[in-house]
């Protein structure tokens, strides 16, 4: 015989103090009662202010504190109120990325510092950039019990494209997108999301350079999904600068087009060496760079900066990304252009840049503070229930770091 209504009211708050938080659907099983019935109960009992309810868990009301961002990205809170007695605990907090090295690694690591100071778990699903990756691992995750997700999807641009990832606003579970953004009208748009400004940095990194009495400019990228966005904040400054352009990046034989986009005037070929790196995942920018491997990609990036200098009155580049720096400022040195007497030189990422043979000055994104705002937003959505605050798009500036 099932126990009366007040009975199991009574053992759901044993158990809840007990152990200072349970999973609902394992509640449900270990009571034997339907989620249904158990989540009536429980909306009776935080009504009275017996428990405390977040999405997917319930807890003790007397393990609740508040969480202030520097505590849960510092791991205080949680030494303080004890294992499991974090305000998240016990829920299960997914992360989709492309990778956990590189800029994705502090990114990771932010997140997992709220979350394990909340008291919840995180676990990651990693995608390598391969096509339909992240939505096989978005519903992994989901399958696996997370009960809420942060998410980077595989878009190209670092922006949905039309008809492009409109399954991330129709999970079932609250969603943060982290470094990726979608356009207004899109789906995603309506998502909470926690991004660089690499518009700004960009912008940073050539106000920087005018300062030092540079007025040619030109900027390397490789294509990734930071690239489009790089390339609008730096012709934005140039134009605002009233700089002189950088001179256009070849054409390719036939084509009659440029091989990668605009940086300095607003039109096709204006200043942007283009090339991908290994392992970038990104995509490309047109059938001319498809047809070219990473080598010639490469190479045809030196061959610009070198002539740019040489002949095109270049003074100054900002190159994306550190590692691709370092390996062509001794390739540029080998031609007789030196760094910084001829080029001076800013990276962008701030991964390793610092270990050059000369460190070098970089725009450095705050990947740990984007981690950790997006998964604090997340908790914050989790706990909204029926009086959810305003969707939030955040944008967190890179700073500049100087190296003599």
């Amino acid at each position: 015989m099932r126990p009366h209504v007040d009975q199991r009211q009574a053992q759901v708050l044993a158990l809840v103090r007990a152990r200072g938080s349970v999973r609902v659907a394992d509640l449900a099983h270990e009571l034997g009662v339907s989620p249904v019935t158990l989540r009536r109960d429980i909306e009776a009992m935080a009504a009275r202010g017996e428990i405390h309810r977040m999405h997917g868990v319930i807890s003790r009301v007397e393990a609740m504190r508040h969480v202030s961002p520097e505590e849960a990205g510092s791991g205080r809170a949680q030494a303080q109120a004890g294992p499991g007695a974090g305000p998240g605990a016990g829920l299960v907090i997914g992360m989709v990325v492309p990778t956990t090295e590189y800029y994705y690694a502090e990114v990771v690591r932010g997140a997992r510092e709220v979350v394990e100071a909340r008291g919840a778990r995180l676990t990651v699903g990693l995608t390598r950039y391969l096509p339909g990756e992240d939505r096989t691992q978005a519903d992994r995750l989901l399958s696996t019990g997370a009960d809420g997700l942060l998410l980077t999807p595989n878009w190209d641009a670092g922006s949905a494209a039309p008809g492009e990832g409109a399954w991330t606003a129709e999970l079932d579970v609250p969603t943060v997108l982290v470094e990726r953004t979608a356009p207004p009208g899109h789906p995603a748009a309506a998502l909470d999301r926690v991004v660089s400004d690499h518009a700004h940095g960009a912008a940073r990194a050539v106000q920087h350079l005018v300062e030092q009495g540079h007025r040619r400019i030109a900027l390397a990228s490789q294509e990734t999904p930071t690239t489009a966005r790089l390339r609008s904040g730096f012709e934005a400054a140039v134009n605002a600068l009233g700089l002189e352009p950088a001179p256009p990046w070849p054409t390719t034989a036939g084509s009659g087009a440029a091989w990668f986009g605009a940086a300095g005037s607003g039109a096709a070929g204006s200043g942007a060496a283009g090339f991908a790196a290994a392992g970038s995942g990104a995509g490309t920018a047109g059938s001319e760079i498809a047809g070219l491997s990473v080598a010639d990609r490469f190479a045809r990036t030196l061959d610009y900066l070198c002539d740019a200098v040489t002949s095109g009155g270049v003074t100054a580049a900002l190159i994306h990304s550190d590692t691709d720096a370092i390996m062509l400022i001794p390739r540029l040195q080998a031609r007789g252009v030196r760094v910084p007497e001829d080029l001076a030189v800013i990276t962008y990422d701030d991964e390793v840049a610092g270990l050059a043979d000369v460190p070098l000055s970089a725009v450095a994104p705050a990947k740990h503070e984007v981690g950790a705002r997006a998964a604090t937003l997340l908790f914050e959505r989790l706990a909204g229930g029926a009086h959810e605050s305003p969707r939030q798009h955040v944008e967190l500036l890179p700073r500049l770091n100087i190296r003599a």
